[in-house]
């Protein structure tokens, strides 16, 4: 860390007079000489909002009776005060004299793990330690009388304490790998840059090296550094940094992985299930989780999840986890005759789904239990949730000896994309184990699988961001980030709301505007009443995760088949609604579909993470401002006014129209979209994709075996129409939203079934609607006619299966 910055919370005007003033002036000119940056704070509001901004913090000096420019002062949007910090004689502190300085110690321990903090005391003899609340003491380092001692001996005690938590705070693989560049060492390993020099050498690598600037290259490093460590034996400051993660994370066990969550689930569809042996996998699954059942020759029973009006992938009804049911279901499905045995070995679900749906992951344990001896929670884009009380007992780290009476307890792992939400580089992921006696985990067995789909070639920068992405969850200040991220996340969904409630209220333009896939009412604890959603207290919202549990009675959700408490909707995944459909699936005379929205978006440089057919996602991760979602309401209003005005699409899409001038030349903004809303509509688009995702194909082959004739030429490629029958020999993934709606191995069954109604109809949608083609991957698109080929085992090969 450079040399770090000192809060001086402090009543005095550093520009004023007095031997107080002076005396301060002095330790903070010291401080300054000794390398720290000083920040000054005259009141309790200034120094909080130093502590909101002021990351870098490495030290602080607070005066006990610093003053408050509004009364008692408060730390917004931080949480009520909970155990000693809410003692009555706490509160008699905060209540009176200290009132200021009080407050701001509160906040520093809401917002930093072991902050070397010293509380300032008057000169006034009446105001001596014992008038202090015990909690102080407690969070605290030390006391300073200013006029007691020389100026240069206060700053030397709190220079070494900054220093010292300057070290300290470096998690362990980030800290070695500083102290290696430091030391300036001649590379005579690989890479062949050597530390950039390479580089240097040549035009566009000096380019290059500028570009990036010197530090990458240096750290850039083989793994023969011994003082590193090693990523496949798990040792030196690597092994310290993983095992450092286990504790933060919760976990027996972490492995630090850099090829993404997709590695990551390979690696554990790998280690946990052979040859024939039975996997149950939610079919709201990654692709990746298919390619780790190739791999290992598994045969897949798939849990069906439920689905709702928008199209949104729901959670797997709650009574199809239930022993029974999973019984049934390997008994009834067609290759599990011939695996090994009829009980699963490996049960694999995603945790919070692609829109932020959360399972009660304690409970989905205690209910595949009985079927399966290790389960995964695919947590791609949930690495957060152990960090805030929103989401207790709703990860798989959770899962623990405590939450099982006997020993039926699976073995739990989860991975991560730690990169998604938390700050990380691309590519960096983790797995977390919590091993039972059960299916116990041996650490070099499954090193084994880890090695098979790990690299020899780390990027050390990489490692190094997964060690700081774990040492920022640490502590209070894990919970302070996710704090920050919910409560922007509940003023946005409020404020889309509210606008729409004015503009329907103002009644001088079209009443209609976008709104939010969230709860319609809320209940108050405190008087047991609903509330609108849009006027419930955010602080509520943002603490309270009654109020995102989908009510199995309620209708907002559109979700079926559900038991109370099973699932909860994450706030920070937002997913805005545009007129055209209900959640219940009923589609209104006009529309906006969503694909046209987000273009739009596009144009004004904002980008979406995920588009269906009248849906948008919007993720507010630790890095979202309330000026980057300002930007985003500013341009739904801008779209909404375009929209009213029947603007020509030429002003709205100019990119559009340009390569596509003959289709949308003479198209309004209004036209384009009621004429898509009305293609969509005829073609049932939604209800064809609920049908393909509700009546899976019938499983004819093994995946692994169609990846062995794929790439022996036992496979040809067909277009929709000559394929009815036949076997796929490649996953088809069709995003939105997403998901595998044929698998290799099954068939895609009649003309008018449900696969091939679905893919014809999204084949027709590309040709009706250039510009707004579907990304669907396992299908390749003839470029001269536009027809969808899909890859499909020879019939001859088909025949000779089994």
């Amino acid at each position: 860390m450079a040399n770090g910055t000192v809060l001086l919370a402090l009543r005095e005007d550093p520009l004023g007079g007095g031997a107080d003033t002076e005396q301060l002036l002095r330790i903070g000119k010291e401080l300054e000489n000794r390398g720290l940056d000083v920040r000054w704070a005259r009141t309790a509001e200034g120094a909080c909002a130093a502590l909101r901004t002021e990351a870098g913090l490495t030290a602080a000096m607070v005066a006990w009776d610093l003053p408050s420019e509004r009364g008692r002062p408060t730390a917004a949007g931080a949480p009520t005060a909970t155990g000693s910090d809410a003692g009555a004689e706490g509160a008699e502190a905060d209540a009176g004299a200290g009132a200021g300085g009080a407050a701001v110690l509160r906040q520093i321990s809401r917002r930093f793990k072991d902050l070397p903090v010293f509380v300032v005391m008057a000169e006034d003899a009446d105001q001596g330690l014992d008038r202090l609340p015990l909690w102080v003491a407690e969070s605290v380092v030390g006391y300073v009388w200013p006029l007691e001692d020389t100026p240069s001996f206060i700053a030397g005690r709190v220079a070494h304490a900054a220093h010292t938590y300057g070290d300290a705070v470096l998690p362990p693989f980030f800290k070695a790998l500083r102290r290696f560049d430091d030391a300036h060492e001649y590379s005579w390993h690989t890479p062949a840059h050597s530390g950039g020099v390479a580089f240097l050498k040549s035009p566009v690598g000096r380019a290059f090296f500028d570009y990036y600037g010197e530090r990458l290259f240096r750290t850039d490093l083989s793994i023969s550094v011994s003082e590193l460590g090693s990523l496949f034996e798990h040792t030196g400051p690597i092994g310290d940094a993983e095992r450092n993660a286990a504790r933060i994370f919760g976990s027996d066990r972490t492995y630090f992985v850099l090829h993404g969550d997709s590695t990551a689930d390979r690696m554990v569809g790998h280690y946990c299930v052979t040859t024939d042996e039975i996997a149950l996998v939610d079919r709201n699954c990654h692709k990746s989780v298919l390619h780790g059942l190739v791999i290992s020759g598994a045969r897949p029973v798939y849990l069906v999840p439920t689905r709702n009006g928008y199209g949104l992938a729901g959670p797997l009804p709650a009574g199809q986890t239930a022993p029974d049911a999973v019984a049934a279901r390997i008994a009834a499905h067609p290759l599990t005759p011939g695996a090994v045995s009829p009980h699963a070995q490996y049960a694999v679900i995603t945790n919070s789904t692609y829109d932020g749906l959360c399972y009660d992951t304690v409970g989905t344990a205690r209910a595949l239990a009985p079927s399966t001896p290790r389960l995964h929670f695919d947590e791609a884009w949930f690495a957060y949730a152990r960090f805030h009380p929103l989401y207790a007992g709703r990860y798989a780290m959770a899962v623990g000896p405590d939450t099982f009476e006997g020993g039926d307890r699976p073995t739990v792992f989860s991975t991560q994309s730690t990169h998604k939400l938390l700050a990380a580089l691309s590519q960096a992921a983790m797995v977390h184990v919590r091993s039972s006696p059960r299916a116990p985990v041996e650490h070099d067995r499954f090193n084994e699988a880890f090695m098979m789909h790990g690299t020899t070639s780390a990027l050390y920068p990489a490692i190094a961001s997964l060690d700081v992405a774990a040492a920022m969850m640490d502590g209070p200040q894990g919970e302070w980030l996710i704090t920050e991220a919910v409560t922007e996340a509940v003023r946005f969904r409020q404020a889309v709301v509210r606008t729409g409630r004015r503009i329907a209220a103002a009644g001088d333009r079209p009443a209609w505007f976008f709104g939010v896939w969230q709860p319609d009412t809320v209940t108050d604890p405190a008087t047991g009443t609903r509330t609108p959603f849009v006027d419930a207290s955010p602080v509520l919202l943002s603490t309270d995760p009654r109020c995102w549990e989908l009510d199995p009675e309620a209708d907002w959700h559109g979700f079926s088949g559900l038991s109370r408490g099973q699932c909860m909707l994450d706030p920070i995944k937002v997913t805005l609604t545009c007129p055209g459909v209900t959640a219940a699936g009923v589609s209104q005379p006009w529309g906006i579909p969503a694909r046209v929205l987000t273009s739009y978006l596009a144009e004004r440089g904002i980008v979406v993470e995920k588009t269906d057919t009248y849906t948008t996602l919007v993720l507010f991760s630790m890095g979202i401002t309330k000026g980057k979602w300002g930007t985003l309401m500013d341009a739904l209003m801008d779209f909404k006014a375009l929209y009213d005005a029947e603007t020509p699409l030429r002003q709205v899409l100019p990119g559009l129209v340009e390569s596509h001038p003959r289709r949308y030349g003479d198209t309004t903004l209004r036209g384009l979209c009621q004429d898509m809303h009305e293609h969509l509509t005829h073609a049932d688009l939604i209800d064809a994709l609920d049908t393909a995702f509700r009546d899976l194909p019938n499983p004819v082959v093994p995946p692994r075996s169609c990846y062995q004739r794929l790439i022996r030429g036992g496979t040809e490629r067909l277009r929709l129409a000559d394929a009815s029958g036949r076997v796929a020999a490649a996953m088809v993934t069709v995003t939105p939203p997403g998901i595998p709606v044929l698998m290799p191995g099954e068939a895609l069954g009649a003309p008018d079934g449900p696969v091939l109604r679905y893919l014809g109809a999204l084949e027709a949608f590309d040709r009706a609607f250039p510009g707004f083609h579907s990304e669907a991957h396992g299908v390749v698109i003839d470029p001269d006619t536009g027809n969808y080929l899909i890859e499909c085992v020879r019939e001859e090969e088909a025949s000779e299966r089994g």
